[in-house]
């Protein structure tokens, strides 16, 4: 007969270690995934620009978006460059159970594209910022954009669903750049 609190066949024993150290853990937990700090600067922009009235981490729309303008039909998604993977900043994995990083780094990029899919076919405009998009000198710029779109998103009349990321270079510009920063590391 087993021991009270014991599933039958299941030897007693200490309870296995955690993956990962409590400091680590309490590290971990202390990431926020609502009212960041790009999530914050985005939402003050907007009001600066005179467009409030938006709903946060919207429960009906696919994917809970950071900003959302329900009667736009518009979406805004605030990625952080290190949960999202910026592709612009290549962050890079960390050094330690590097497999597992890869792993949820992916399941995080696949989500994000699922999401904004999702909300795409349904006819919606979805906005993704990037938080390296909001530093100083690119904040204004980039602010700019969203409040372009957010306006003509209120306009009015039907539109296909689209995702647009917001202050993203041209993909050849983008390939042009990473080369050029590949030929400046091997020349070192």
């Amino acid at each position: 007969m087993a021991s009270e609190g014991t599933a039958e066949g299941q030897a007693e024993g200490p309870v296995p270690a955690p993956v990962v150290s409590l400091a680590t853990r309490h590290v971990m937990q202390a990431n926020r995934s609502v009212d960041t700090k790009p999530e914050l600067r985005v939402r003050q922009a907007l009001r600066e620009r005179g467009l409030p009235g938006y709903r946060l981490h919207w429960k009906k729309a696919p994917g809970r978006p950071d900003v959302c303008y329900p009667g736009r039909r518009l979406a805004i998604f605030v990625n952080g460059c290190y949960w999202h993977h910026c592709a612009w900043c290549q962050m890079a994995l960390p050094k330690s159970n590097v497999e597992f990083w890869r792993q949820k780094f992916a399941r995080n990029r696949a989500r994000d594209v699922r999401d904004a899919n999702r909300l795409a076919s349904a006819g919606w405009t979805v906005l993704v910022v990037w938080e390296c998009r909001l530093a100083k000198g690119r904040l204004g710029p980039t602010m700019d954009e969203v409040a372009l779109e957010v306006r003509r998103a209120g306009e009015g009349g039907p539109r296909a669903g689209r995702v647009v990321e917001v202050g993203s270079p041209a993909p050849w510009r983008l390939a042009r750049a990473r080369a050029r920063i590949r030929r400046l590391r091997r020349s070192r």
